[in-house]
């Protein structure tokens, strides 16, 4: 399910025109699913590729945008932690941009494709629609938390907040974790990083993984960053709560924070991991236990009562 675009030549004027070549199926999804919206593309500056998009457009002006990520296997296409009807009951802008697919070939996977598709996005957006460039959330579940990760880290925009729920930061250990867990994800890493004998190219996993990345604080010092992950994720789930609470710490490490209180301790991680509940927190997110709350100025970690999901009910309120 691709949007191409052709350009003819008519007395020396371009003129574009949309094909868009959907199955019957694909059809159908669409127009279910996607009724109201709008679809529209940007050209790769990269490669010329085009990366199509839902969007909606405010009706007031200076409306907040809303610019969810989509998930590992999914597409522009995904309903599923789209917030696409929550965004558009609030009056806000919003877009749901392709940024290469599904992450099974080395064009995705926190590529450098990736970031530039993701930002050309909310370029297209800041342009288009009548956006409030001081209230712009970027986020994401899975997937897409890996991919807001890889925005907050390396996109040259100013974002309010990113909001990552229960997302990879590490493709090394996500692997490992994946061959009996979910033997396919091993698989779509491999893929992505042009590994050869079913052995893993580690130092291309490292260099499309958050968590090797430097953090600039200087860049995101007024961007907040919230991670969220349900505690029974890795169990019952694809992604182990580590890999939130070690990009967490990471980020406090780069940015050389020695207050014990704020990390998380090595004694709490094997706590959660094998008790899968904590008694020393008192506080709820909605309706859900919170067995694990840690915030350093503008960047916070919640563990909740769940498995690996995002919470779209409260997703938008969180923000």
């Amino acid at each position: 399910m691709y949007n191409s675009k052709i350009i003819f030549i008519v007395s020396g004027v371009k003129l574009r025109m949309t094909i868009l070549l959907w199955g019957l199926l694909s059809t159908v999804y669409a127009q279910t699913d996607w009724e109201g919206f709008s679809l529209d593309s940007v050209q790769s500056k990269i490669d010329g590729k085009w990366q199509p998009f839902y969007y909606w457009k405010a009706e007031k002006p200076n409306q907040p945008l809303v610019v969810v990520l989509h998930t590992w296997s999914g597409d522009y296409t995904q309903t599923e932690n789209s917030l696409a009807t929550q965004t558009k009951t609030k009056g806000w802008n919003y877009i749901h941009p392709n940024f290469r697919g599904a992450n099974n070939h080395p064009e995705a996977c926190g590529s450098e494709l990736v970031i530039a598709d993701i930002d050309q996005a909310i370029d297209w957006a800041l342009e288009n629609l009548p956006v409030n460039q001081d209230s712009i959330f970027v986020l994401g579940a899975s997937g897409g938390g890996y991919a807001t990760l890889v925005a907050y880290m390396k996109s040259r925009h100013q974002i309010r907040s990113f909001h990552a729920y229960v997302p990879i930061s590490d493709l090394v250990a996500w692997y490992e974790e994946s061959l009996v867990r979910t033997p396919r994800y091993a698989q779509n890493i491999l893929d992505c990083t042009a590994s050869e004998d079913s052995v893993l190219n580690v130092a291309e996993a490292k260099r499309r993984s958050p968590l090797y990345w430097k953090t600039s604080r200087e860049k995101r010092k007024s961007t907040s960053l919230h991670l969220y992950a349900g505690v029974h994720d890795g169990y019952t789930g694809s992604v182990p709560i580590t890999h939130s609470i070690n990009f967490y710490n990471k980020v406090l490490r780069d940015a050389r924070v020695k207050k014990k209180r704020a990390v998380v301790s090595d004694e709490i991680i094997i706590q959660l991991l094998t008790k899968r509940s904590s008694s020393k927190e008192n506080r709820l997110l909605d309706d859900r236990k919170v067995h694990l709350y840690r915030n350093w100025k503008n960047v916070s970690l919640t563990i909740f009562e769940g498995s690996h999901e995002m919470l779209e009910d409260i997703a938008l309120e969180m923000l």
